[in-house]
């Protein structure tokens, strides 16, 4: 079953317009009614993790070893993630519950805490649901699917005074602070430009015709929540979710929110970009994706510019532009006029002037410093205490989605084309060369597979939303029913 781009481009925009204009408002009145427990000062926070095949399996592992905190329920709509670790819990003097609905979990008067590692689609609505249900939330990043979910979490977080940090724990770890802190404090110059690396090999899923097989016990409908309740075409369920529209958001979504997040968080924006272009494509191979899968996508404020460079598939000459250290595959370069900052992972860096003298270097954290810290803001009460609170998870993950809508309403181009977005910048210019010869590399034939270049969006970063009505419909999405993103 092939689906083609203007298809489902045109399908999208209609259900999503129809969406805008007709989708029910739900109220906390309308959400899981529970009181939350009163926890003391010296009772441990009791933490359910929901979704456990992929990204759980850390959130299972770093609560366990928190001291505050006391791992009380699982919960996934596939009974076998679950059992994949009841060896491991059965040493627990108290092991934690199994509970297959989200639904159901989420009316325990014992649950202080729910964390996320779902697929993208559920993020927003599960943790919408929980911090109705009186619980604070740890979300994986993106922490949206959609430019529209992020906001509507964060207002919700406002009004029902709930802790909610997003999943990018390179914001606790002590290298990569005080890396931010050097590229802020002036010793680079003027820092204008920064680069978000992701150069990560994503092999095809494969071309079938057939729906994935169903993992056995597994429920469907809640796998699908939001989504519409199709089971994908495609060889399996589980995980390849990323590289389709309807549950996950592709690799600029996926790994590349880290890197967005410290590329923002250097150049120290707090609000959207003012103007988004995007290009790319599904290039190499042909499966069941519907996303990019190699996506340079460029976002312009006023005085500043961060470029997203997602190259999914094999570097076979090492990337350095030039740079001391390298080689790059997964990170972040801050471009300052008297110098520059290189972090090759989510815990160091370092910083060189252009003739190649090192200025810093940094290292040092570890993933439990980001768990720790939402503990600490749970007992402050106080989301000022988050070193990455749900509005700052949310204008990092908008950048993701921004730069898919840009890039879902492009159109097809020859080879060489390039978008015309700062384009005499010198960054921008090394970037689109080195992707061009990327490409070059990994002989794509662009009859076969084809290189879109997205529309150029224009932003009103007060209100995040754009000038272009097509754009703004794919701000948002259709919510089955039953399923519908309560709006406050």
């Amino acid at each position: 079953m092939t689906i083609h781009r203007r298809d489902l481009l045109e399908r999208t925009l209609a259900l999503a317009a129809a969406s805008l204009a007709g989708m029910p408002r739900l109220g906390a009145a309308e959400a899981p009614a529970t009181t939350p427990r009163r926890v003391g000062p010296n009772d441990k926070l009791r933490v359910a993790v929901v979704g456990t095949n992929g990204r759980g399996g850390e959130h299972i592992s770093q609560w366990l070893a928190h001291p505050e905190t006391e791992l009380a329920a699982i919960c996934d709509c596939d009974p076998a993630a679950f059992g994949k670790y009841e060896k491991r819990f059965a040493s627990l003097q108290r092991p934690p519950q199994y509970e297959k609905d989200i639904r159901k979990l989420l009316e325990r008067k014992d649950i202080d805490l729910v964390s996320i590692a779902s697929p993208n689609h559920w993020h927003a609505l599960m943790a919408i649901w929980a911090m109705q249900a009186g619980k604070d939330v740890y979300v994986e990043k993106p922490c949206s699917h959609t430019v529209e979910e992020g906001r509507v979490i964060t207002q919700w977080a406002r009004k029902l005074g709930k802790m909610c940090q997003m999943g990018a724990q390179s914001r606790s770890m002590t290298g990569m602070r005080e890396t931010i802190d050097f590229v802020r404090s002036g010793k680079l110059g003027a820092v204008k430009v920064a680069h978000a690396l992701c150069y990560k090999r994503r092999p095809s899923i494969g071309l079938v015709d057939t729906p994935a097989p169903l993992p056995p016990g597994l429920d469907f409908d809640l796998w699908a929540g939001p989504a519409p309740a199709e089971v994908p075409i495609r060889q399996r369920l589980h995980y390849d979710w990323h590289w389709d529209k309807r549950t996950g958001n592709g690799d600029i979504g996926n790994q590349n929110p880290h890197e967005l997040d410290k590329a923002r968080w250097g150049l120290g924006k707090a609000e959207f970009p003012r103007r988004v272009v995007s290009l790319g494509g599904r290039l190499g191979y042909r499966d069941n994706g519907d996303v990019a899968n190699s996506q340079v996508t460029i976002f312009q404020w006023d005085d500043a510019l961060l470029i997203s460079d997602v190259r999914g598939l094999e570097i076979k000459t090492p990337v350095t532009f030039g740079l001391q250290g390298g080689p790059l595959a997964v990170g972040n370069i801050w471009w300052g006029t008297e110098g520059y900052a290189v972090s090759t992972n989510y815990q160091s860096g370092a910083a060189f002037d252009y003739d190649g003298h090192e200025l810093g270097k940094w290292s040092g954290g570890s993933s439990q410093a980001h768990f720790a810290n939402l503990v600490t803001a749970i007992k402050s009460r106080n989301h000022a205490d988050l070193v990455l609170d749900i509005e700052e998870g949310h204008l990092s993950s908008a950048l993701a989605h921004l730069g898919n809508v840009s890039w879902t309403l492009g159109t097809a181009v020859p080879a060489g084309t390039r978008p015309t977005l700062s384009a005499n910048d010198a960054a921008v210019k090394k970037t689109l060369e080195s992707f061009e010869a990327h490409l070059a590399e990994n002989g794509v034939d662009f009859a076969d597979t084809k290189l879109f270049l997205g529309r150029e969006l224009e932003i009103d970063p007060q209100a995040e939303r754009a000038v272009d009505g097509a754009a703004n419909a794919l701000f948002t999405k259709e919510y089955r029913k039953g399923y519908e993103l309560p709006r406050v």
